[in-house]
């Protein structure tokens, strides 16, 4: 990770550790590198989500895009997907979305993507630090050089079409109830699902520009939960702020996590056939559970480093079809570069109704290990996480957890945090062997204030 630019982004609070300066300068750099640096009119594509200051950030980027002699195509609100889509389909140099996921409505963040829309390559980030830290320069386009804005609605609209599309079945008489977090799935989940025929009811679709993920969405499910008992609904699908997650809700009320999701899905790839590898691909804090129920099914997985990028590289690399996040970040590599919590919801959709069963019965067979999760604010992470004494205090919990359960100590891509994870047979193991590490952490002085 460089400077500025984290695992999903250059993210902070708007104005503050993310400026209005630094999106121009980002503008800049994109405009002139794959524009005059390659002698063309570089074709750049925008979205954003809900959040006030999306709305200052894309006119920023515009002008810098402008200033170097760029064209700027701007989706207005849409989601981080559809960026990513449309810039591999129509051809943009790049793409650019302007959101912080899950984060709260004053943090916002810049995410990048290649002509492939997969997110952009270390080396194009560092060297947009460099310019950003003024230690590039580059040229101002004059003339008839200066690009220009060009509304490009259209696009949003062909991604929607794109999703309908993906449906093998109708979803007449399915009551599904969407949570849209106030964010950028709000004017397309609905459209999409009504499309299909399902009977769709939406909370939290009333974007005000400081209510995005506030006490909803993916990150707060427990509303989607009531919401669906109370409705009688068949499922209930939630997004976060700009809908590249999704984690859902059962008929009972019951949460069907990013792992539930991997854990179903890749049982009906399986058993279609269509399970390249027999793999799926996880990360290092998806639940113990899920490699349970995987070895009882007999599917392989891989595990990376926490963060879809990650899951991504390791798809492409390998082939494998299906890999994700617990939090929701799912990806089917055959139709995405991302994860796409709409598509995810629809592939949900096409194994409810291919199997004829609820979404109860599809996630019931993985059982979720009780897990708890801390989070240190620490003076360095790597000090803190290589720390001799730390580490020993690892692996004597390690040692007694044996095979009935984990524990992970990892560094935070975006704060300046020590996440210390168990996941055990009960809640009171875990509690016990994550603040023994803590107590640790905090003796040998790495804990911010103490």
């Amino acid at each position: 990770m460089g400077k500025y630019f984290g695992t999903d982004g250059f993210r902070g609070e708007a104005n503050k550790n993310l400026t209005f300066e630094h999106a121009v300068k980002i503008g800049r750099f994109l405009g002139w590198y794959y524009g005059a640096n390659m002698n063309k009119k570089a074709k750049v594509v925008i979205g954003k989500d809900t959040r006030r200051s999306s709305y200052m950030f894309e006119y920023a980027l515009c002008t810098g895009l402008m200033a170097s002699g760029a064209d700027a195509y701007i989706m207005h609100v849409t989601t981080t997907p559809s960026v990513a889509y449309i810039t591999r389909i129509d051809d943009f140099d790049c793409g650019i979305m302007i959101s912080a996921s899950h984060n709260p409505y004053y943090d916002n963040g810049i995410k990048l993507l290649n002509n492939k829309g997969e997110k952009m390559e270390e080396e194009t980030l560092l060297k947009i630090e460099d310019y950003i830290d003024d230690k590039l320069e580059i040229p101002v386009a004059e003339r008839d050089a200066i690009g220009r804005t060009v509304d490009y609605v259209s696009g949003r609209n062909r991604y929607i079409g794109y999703l309908i599309s993906m449906s093998k079945y109708s979803f007449k008489d399915v009551k599904v109830g969407l949570d849209v977090a106030n964010g950028a799935s709000w004017q397309i989940a609905k459209g999409v699902f009504d499309a299909l025929g399902a009977k769709t009811y939406v909370i939290n679709d009333a974007p005000d520009g400081y209510n995005i993920n506030t006490d909803c969405g993916s990150t707060h499910i427990e509303h989607l939960q009531k919401f669906v008992v109370d409705n009688g609904l068949d499922v209930g699908f939630a997004y976060d702020g700009d809908a590249d997650r999704c984690l859902a809700v059962d008929e009972k009320g019951n949460v069907v996590t990013g792992d539930h999701i991997i854990y179903i899905y890749g049982c009906y790839m399986k058993e279609r056939g269509k399970l390249l590898n027999n793999k799926v691909v996880a990360t290092i804090m998806s639940n113990f559970g899920l490699f349970k129920a995987l070895d009882k099914v007999g599917i392989e997985y891989d595990k990376t480093s926490v963060g879809d990028k990650y899951v991504y590289e390791n798809m492409l690399q390998t082939g494998n079809r299906i890999g994700g996040e617990e939090s929701g970040h799912i990806i089917f590599s055959k139709y995405a570069t991302t994860g796409d919590g709409i598509l995810t919801s629809l592939k949900l959709m096409e194994v409810m109704l291919a199997k004829k069963k609820p979404m109860s019965e599809l996630a019931a067979p993985m059982v979720m290990y009780p897990q708890v999760l801390k989070n240190v604010k620490v003076k360095s992470k790597p000090d803190a996480k290589n720390d001799p004494d730390v580490q020993k205090e690892v692996a004597a919990v390690a040692e007694a957890l044996g095979s009935d359960g984990r524990i992970l100590l990892r560094e935070s891509g975006t704060e300046p945090v020590i996440r210390v994870m168990v996941e055990a047979d009960s809640d009171e193991t875990c509690e016990k062997y994550v603040d023994q590490v803590i107590d640790v952490i905090r003796a040998k002085g790495h804990i911010i204030g103490e």
